[in-house]
């Protein structure tokens, strides 16, 4: 499969990115932007930052080059903005000019799996912050590639509870 083959996934993926980011955002309660839950923890606003930083360098991958820049804090509507632009960056460069085989690689293994994580970092925190996002059927989501601004569509399938616990409804040999 070549780099052009591959960037049309890279680019959902990124979009993924953006409507998982966009539901745990939307809502994030400000008073706990700056609660660090560990000495050696990163705050939201911190982690935010850093997604606008990862997003940055994405971009600069995808474009031939390989520049890490961290930006100086921002409040959290400046760092959201950001991290939107970022992905709106990293889509338009993905689109316009299919990087390498290698590149694709490291934009998937580096910045986003890196955001994806930091997005589950913050989901984890909104929770403790009694702000919980509510659990949805992720597969069943409407994601498409170019759409990787905070106006995401709405959920199809959310649902109450953890779609990982088993059901209690009879002796197993029922289920």
């Amino acid at each position: 499969m070549t780099a052009a083959d591959q960037t049309p996934l890279l680019r959902h993926a990124v979009a993924a990115l953006a409507y998982r980011a966009g539901k745990v955002l939307r809502g994030f309660p400000p008073d706990s932007a700056g609660v660090r839950v560990a000495a050696a923890a990163r705050t939201p606003l911190e982690l935010l930052d850093h997604l606008g930083d990862l997003m940055e360098w994405a971009t600069t991958l995808a474009r031939g080059a390989e520049r890490w820049e961290p930006a100086p804090a921002g409040g959290w509507d400046t760092a959201t903005e950001r991290f939107f632009r970022g992905l709106h960056a990293l889509d338009d460069a993905l689109a316009a000019a299919p990087p390498g085989q290698q590149v694709i690689e490291q934009i998937l293994q580096g910045p986003i799996a890196d955001a994806l994580t930091h997005v589950g970092q913050l989901a984890f925190l909104r929770g403790l912050a009694g702000a919980p996002v509510r659990p949805e059927s992720y597969a069943r989501a409407e994601i498409r590639a170019g759409r990787v601004g905070p106006d995401q569509a709405a959920p199809r399938k959310e649902f109450d509870g953890d779609a990982s616990q088993r059901r209690r409804e009879g002796p197993p040999a029922a289920r």
